[in-house]
């Protein structure tokens, strides 16, 4: 594996001590990029040298003297075009993927300073998003622009196998242990011009495909792009909450033992409340409410979901264009909304949203990489802060 070690922060300090809790702070992992005025040439993976890419460290606790200070900043190559960051359930290791190249970086969070080490994984053509079996055993890298869904080994980060998905954009994807499914996402080409309207079914044991469900009340070809999936953790039976990033709907997949398959059913249309581009999903720990962000316009949408398949919309707060990601704290009380979607026009405003999850209001914005004209990717709290959130 290639490494790379943590660099100095932004004023040039080197950091001597670990990166341990102190009062007053709370510390979030951020992978950013440039932020160009040609929005749309941020999709091109040739991109040049001169765009700048890292994964900054930042105080984002509002009532902190230093809210907003960048404590450390990891510098990762311009081409990379590193994409999301993801924590395998014991929260040990953070797994970034790149859409730049066949790879996948992983850092042991234990290890300070930390080191950013690259797994090769090659025939991954954008790496999207990981997910780990309910055991913590297996990792699972969707890889969009190739059609496969790469499994690996986290005790060691060895590839152990290939899910060939033909015909497919994966994306989001999901695991089951009691249902023995896996199901990914087919969203969209990297071009953005081919999106899709389907998910696919695999048995999480023989790594076959079983088929595939659409999730469309729309006639053929309408294009409506499932890109997340998230199950809710301990229901009844296994049901899966999926967005619709063009077609801006909330869908329910419900396992159905009788026939061995899922049963497919929208329950929520964004566009009733004018709003669109639905992207990513949390649960709280009481299991009983959803948070869902839409990137246009930018808010964090709360749902009672005491009844798993039948969501109600509570609330929709104000975030920024291209609200994407969210990190929630472990005493649930904040929740910050990452607000940028692939450096697309009029949805990267650029910075993070604060919200009080108890009160459902904003009481602050931390624009310290979007001041930098930089961009923030996706947003996770440091281990002693952050809650995994149903993921």
């Amino acid at each position: 594996m290639r490494t790379f070690a943590l660099a100095v922060g932004l004023a040039g300090v080197l950091l001597s001590v670990p990166l341990s809790s102190s009062q007053g702070e709370i510390l979030a992992m951020m992978n950013y990029e440039s932020k160009t005025p040609e929005a749309l040439a941020a999709l091109n993976l040739n991109a040049s040298t001169d765009r700048r890419e890292g994964i900054a460290i930042i105080d984002v606790d509002p009532e902190s003297a230093n809210f907003g200070k960048i404590i450390a900043d990891i510098p990762m190559p311009p081409t990379q075009v590193v994409h999301h960051i993801f924590y395998d359930r014991a929260m040990t290791k953070a797994y970034i993927t790149s859409l730049g190249g066949p790879s996948l970086q992983v850092i042991d969070m234990a290890r300070f300073p930390y080191r950013v080490e690259t797994i090769d994984v090659e025939g991954c053509a954008m790496g999207e998003d990981v997910v780990f079996d309910e055991a913590n055993r297996r990792w699972y890298l969707t890889c969009m622009q190739s059609g496969h869904v790469f499994v690996g080994d986290v005790a060691t980060d060895g590839v152990l196998a290939r899910i060939d998905l033909p015909g497919s954009y994966p994306h989001g994807i999901g695991i089951s242990t009691e249902a023995n499914r896996i199901i990914v996402t087919s969203t969209v080409s990297g071009d953005l011009k081919d999106p899709h309207e389907f998910v696919s079914i695999v048995d999480a044991t023989t790594y076959e495909l079983l088929g595939t469900k659409r999730l469309s009340l729309k006639s053929e070809g309408s294009g409506e792009a499932p890109v997340e999936i998230l199950f809710a953790p301990g229901a009844d039976r296994p049901t899966a909450y999926v967005t619709n990033i063009f077609g801006g709907t909330l869908w329910t997949l419900t396992w159905n033992e009788a026939n061995g398959d899922f049963d497919a059913r929208q329950v929520f249309d964004f566009g009733s409340i004018d709003a669109g581009v639905a992207l990513e999903m949390y649960f709280n720990e009481a299991r009983d409410r959803l948070y869902v962000t839409t990137g246009k316009p930018g808010q964090l949408h709360v749902f009672d979901v005491t009844d798993i398949g039948d969501p109600k919309h509570l609330k929709a707060i104000p975030a920024g264009e291209g609200a994407h990601h969210v990190a929630i704290t472990k005493d649930e009380r904040y929740g910050f909304v990452q607000n940028a979607l692939l450096n697309l026009p009029g949805l990267s405003d650029g910075g993070v949203t604060v919200v009080d999850l108890r009160t459902g209001k904003v009481v602050a914005s931390m624009d310290t990489l979007k001041n930098a004209g930089l961009n923030p990717n996706s947003i996770v709290l440091l281990p002693e802060w952050n809650s995994l959130a149903g993921h």
